[in-house]
Parts: structure tokens; sequence; C-alpha cells
């Protein structure tokens, strides 16, 4: 499929997602794009064309305008995002209609309250001493996503929803699955999503039958006068839904934060020197990743206006979050990582009503992962050159094969 739309002479087709010069440093495509073409004609890994938005504004209005969909069905013309048949995640992610999310998210919300949050603090930090404790007691050089970044986000959220962590394997190759590009086939695809649904449905059925206080428990029961309650099928998919981005992002977060931090040594001597700066040292590092991810895509059946650029009906668009979080209209200096910069409108967790939903759960354990590394391993550095590390490929979602750390 190819879109098309009256945007700036001489702007060429380019091949997405962009190269990056390391794992952790954002294409120059970024800021040429934003400055002299905004509304970018790009060509997915499916092969089919849509328009790539990298200014903050656009982004944003996009996000939150209801007329732009997440259903990404390509029977209505919508580009497809991997050359798999179903299209890949986002093809499916937003078939609930606006009224069902609207109620869905109503739902959930009283399950990720701020005080249950709050309360899961000191549980948070307990795991997090843990699993530093393992890494300081283990040998040297560590990898710190296999030892801290995944396992820490992976319990949390298996504590939370009531699944064991000891799992967590199977869940990490049935999350790659969901989110792959590239990575996989549509035939391993099928299958990892059959064994990821039988799995949640016998797990949320003994729940029925034995309830305990974790949250799908909590969400097999919930019901609404006005809203009633999940479907079967809403509960499923919300299950699977929180288990895969529970853990996959924030996994992913923790080592490139600790990657941006270590990688200017008077970062981390700032953070040593005052603890004051972590929440917003997590902030900056949320609005500076470069390695974010593939972006969220959206479609429109109108036309519409686009920093000045008509776009057709019919189009899908690329949002580029991370483009947009260096958008110098934004953030003053916005290439420099200020671990004080205040406010930090940033767009990491997205905006509007499809906004991430567990956003203060993953700054909790961003925060405590921070807090903690600084207070046992004080001396904690790379043990490679930045320009050494490997990113995930294939994947909807950036993040780094290892983060090979000393101390």
């Amino acid at each position: 499929m190819v879109v098309t739309h009256d945007g700036p002479a001489g702007c060429p087709v380019h091949d997405y997602p962009f190269e990056q010069p390391t794992a952790v440093d954002a294409p120059p495509q970024w800021a040429q794009l934003r400055e002299q073409c905004p509304v970018a004609d790009i060509r997915l890994p499916s092969g089919d064309q849509a328009l790539l938005l990298t200014r903050y504004e656009d982004v944003k209005a996009t996000l939150t305008d209801p007329r732009w969909t997440r259903n990404l069905d390509p029977a209505k013309g919508a580009a497809r995002v991997s050359a798999r048949e179903d299209g890949g995640v986002f093809a499916s992610s937003g078939a609930m209609s606006d009224e069902d999310h609207l109620r869905w998210r109503r739902l959930l919300s009283r399950s990720f309250t701020a005080k249950r949050v709050n309360d899961l603090r000191p549980h948070i930090a307990e795991i997090a001493e843990e699993l530093v404790a393992e890494l300081r007691g283990g040998p040297k050089p560590a990898d710190l996503v296999s030892v801290l970044g995944f396992p820490l986000p992976v319990r949390v959220i298996c504590e939370l929803l009531g699944v064991p962590h000891s799992d967590q394997a199977r869940f990490a190759y049935w999350s790659d699955l969901r989110l792959s590009t590239t990575k996989y086939t549509q035939a391993e695809a099928d299958a990892g999503r059959a064994e990821f649904v039988a799995y949640m449905r016998t797990h949320i059925d003994a729940k029925r039958v034995n309830p305990t206080d974790d949250l799908i428990s909590e969400l097999t029961t919930i019901n609404d006068n006005d809203d009633g309650r999940l479907s079967d099928a809403e509960l499923m998919s919300t299950a699977m839904g929180l288990l895969i981005a529970g853990h996959e992002t924030t996994a992913n977060m923790i080592a490139k934060m600790v990657t941006m931090l270590l990688a200017d040594r008077g970062r981390w001597e700032a953070l040593l020197a005052d603890r004051g700066l972590i929440r917003t040292a997590v902030e900056e590092a949320l609005r500076m990743d470069a390695n974010a991810g593939f972006g969220m895509p959206r479609f429109i059946t109108e036309d519409v206006e686009l920093s000045d650029v008509a776009v057709q009906a019919g189009s899908t668009v690329v949002n580029s979050l991370a483009a947009a979080n260096r958008d110098p209209e934004v953030f003053s200096d916005p290439e420099r990582m200020d671990l004080a910069r205040t406010p930090n409108m940033h767009l990491a967790f997205g905006a509007g009503a499809h906004s991430c939903l567990g956003q203060s759960l993953a700054r909790t354990e961003l925060q405590i992962c921070l807090d903690v590394l600084l207070t046992r391993l004080p001396t904690l550095d790379l043990a490679v050159p930045v320009a050494k590390l490997t990113r995930r490929a294939g994947l909807v979602v950036g993040g780094l094969d290892e983060l090979p750390v000393t101390w």
C-alpha cells in the first residue's frame, strides 16, 4: 500500500525504523526531518508506506485527537507494520471501540491507583535489594540486563497479577512473539499466542475458583453498576497485555537509563552527591531514550492537516515519541541530558486516552532501582564502550541485548 500526501517536494521515502549511531544515540534523521520534512514518507518493515511525525506538537495532537484511531486494520487501508499476515501487534491492539476503551480504562484505573503503587514501594525495594546483592556477589563483569533489568519488573508484575515469576522465560518469549516486526514468522507468532492464551485461561479459571490478593483475582470479579464487568475476551486480553507491558518496557528502560547515566561519569557522580535528583533524572532518561522502539501508529479516515501539510484520509502515521521528546521548540538544549530538568513534559508514556496505564508503576520501579544501585554499587561502571552495545532487533520496543557492567 502506498500512502500519498501533499508534503514538501524533495523529501525521499525513508526505510523505517532508522539505524542508530550507537544503541543509545539518536539517528540523525530525526533532526533533519523535524526541521525539513515533519510529515515524512517512510517504508515500514512490511513494505507498506506510512507517514512519520517527529515534531512534538504534531505527535501530541495526533495522540489526543479521537479522529486518529489505533485500529490498524489492513482491510480498511491501514499500513501493515509487520510483514506477517496479521500485520503485527498494532493491527489488533486497537480493535476496541472508543466507548469500550473508556469503560475498560475506568475499570482498570481502580486497580492501578496511586495508593496501590505506593503500597508496593517497600516490596519493590526489597526485590531490588535482593537482585543487586546477587549482582554484587557474582562474577565481574556482569550483565545488568539479565541480572537486574528483566528480573525486577518481571517479579513485580507477576506478583501483582498473581502468576509465578518462575515462568519468566516463557513470558519473555511470548512477549517477543507479540511485539515482533521481523524477528518471528507468522506460524511462530500464531503458535506462541495459542500457548499464551491457554496458559492465561488456565490461570484465570483457577483465580475464579480460588481468588487471592492479586490483580487478576480482582479483575475476575470487578463489576460496576453503570459499566458492567469485563467480558471474558477483555479479561484475557487485559491479563496478557498487562503481563507483557508490565515488564517489557520497564525492563528495557532500566538498562538504557543506567547506560545513559554511566556514559558520562559526571552524571553518575552528580546523583551520588544529590539523591534528590533521582526523580528528575529518571524523567530525563525517559525523555532522552533514543532506543524507545517503533513509535505509536495511528490511522485516519478523513482529511487533516499537520504542520501545514495536508494528510489524506486513509493515511497511517507513526508517531515517533522519542523524536518528539527532542524537539527544540519544546525542550531547551534538547540533546543535553539535564538531570534537574523541570518541567519535563515528555511523551515517553504517550498522551491522551491511550497513555500508558502503568506509568506510575514504571516510574516507581525506575526510581527505586536507581536509588538501590547508587547506594549499593556507587562504583558501578560500564565494562565496555557504549559503541559496543547492541540493540534488540526485530521488535517494536527498544532495548539492549546486554549491558556488561563492573564495579
